[in-house]
């Protein structure tokens, strides 16, 4: 089985047969397609390269692809496979689970990329004999989303698009966001945001975000960029937590790779902010920041029909090994 973890930046991709993986392969999202008029674009050229490729592993391997699990950002009918609209892919009711299954010929799952990566999330915490039950997960990459979990459910709303709080402003009248409104958490807390606005700002810092981030202590630039995006994103989760009252905010994905840095003043801002009531716990992901990924595969067990609903999700392995997984080793529940 092969699963997909599709973001702003890069494909994530994996195959295993049982509990080995055969392959995995990271490609850029917005990179070169044959014909930019093609259906899906650069992002979807991305997404068949990499099941090109792993579906070629699992055949020379003895093994053919079976089924695929794709997780992606953006408003997903999960019932249909569509995603509505993905702005920071540039996808607007695109037929994807079709799209691949009349490619490869296998069943195909596709979810909201936070949902799936929440079902990672939910196996690990449950694992750990930590509370699942009132939780809003909010994995922090190229965007900002969250998945929401009420009495033990995730929830998906209407129109699939629950949980979008990276396109809440926070700020009005402030920066331009992908999504074409102003002051949104994403553009001040999402990775991609901080570095760009950190080089906008004058940063000499020319690395990725996390090395943006060890700077907060030493340079001012990054500080205030820094501060911003705790902000933001302080906003955003008193927000919801005014609305769902949760438990406990998890942070994950690649920024929640920050922890402390990051989680001791978004406590102290959200504090702050809330002091009419008191705060949920905020917490780092168990599942790490392959959480997409994990989901992803439980995603690909559901469409060869051999996945339990998300809500009794496997037992999730280790953080460290969703994180850095030792070769042969599969990373997710």
């Amino acid at each position: 089985m092969v699963a997909v973890d599709v973001g702003g930046t890069t494909v994530k991709g994996m195959v295993r047969v049982g509990e080995v993986v055969l392959d995995r392969v990271v490609v850029p999202t917005l990179g070169p397609v044959d014909h930019a008029d093609a259906v899906g674009g650069p992002a979807l050229a991305a997404v068949t390269a990499v099941v090109d490729r792993l579906a070629a592993a699992a055949t020379a391997a003895g093994n053919p692809l079976a089924a695929i699990g794709l997780c992606t950002p953006g408003v997903v009918d999960a019932e249909t496979g569509t995603v509505l609209v993905a702005v920071n892919l540039d996808w607007h009711d695109l037929p994807l689970a079709a799209l691949l299954r009349d490619r490869y010929g296998v069943p195909v799952a596709v979810a909201h990329d936070a949902r799936a990566a929440a079902t990672a999330e939910i196996a690990a915490r449950t694992a750990a004999g930590r509370d699942v039950t009132e939780m809003v997960f909010i994995p922090i990459g190229t965007g900002v989303s969250a998945s929401l979990v009420v009495d033990g459910r995730l929830v998906v709303g209407a129109a699939g698009g629950a949980g979008e709080v990276g396109h809440v402003c926070v700020r009005p009248g402030g920066e331009q966001c992908t999504c074409g409104q102003r002051g949104c958490v994403e553009v001040y807390a999402s990775a991609r945001n901080i570095r760009r606005r950190y080089r906008e700002g004058g940063g000499t810092i020319d690395g990725a975000t996390d090395e943006i981030v060890a700077a907060v202590d030493t340079d001012p630039v990054a500080a205030a960029v820094w501060d911003d995006a705790v902000d933001a994103l302080a906003a955003g989760i008193a927000i919801l937590s005014a609305v769902l009252d949760p438990a406990v905010v998890v942070v994950g994905g690649g920024l929640g790779e920050s922890g402390e840095r990051l989680l001791a003043p978004l406590r102290t801002a959200v504090d702050a902010r809330l002091g009419w009531r008191p705060a949920p716990r905020i917490e780092q992901s168990l599942a790490g920041s392959g959480a997409g990924l994990a989901g992803a595969a439980l995603l690909a067990r559901t469409a060869a029909g051999s996945s339990p609903a998300a809500t009794t999700p496997p037992a999730a392995t280790p953080p460290a090994a969703a994180t850095a997984p030792a070769a042969g080793q599969d990373p997710t529940p």
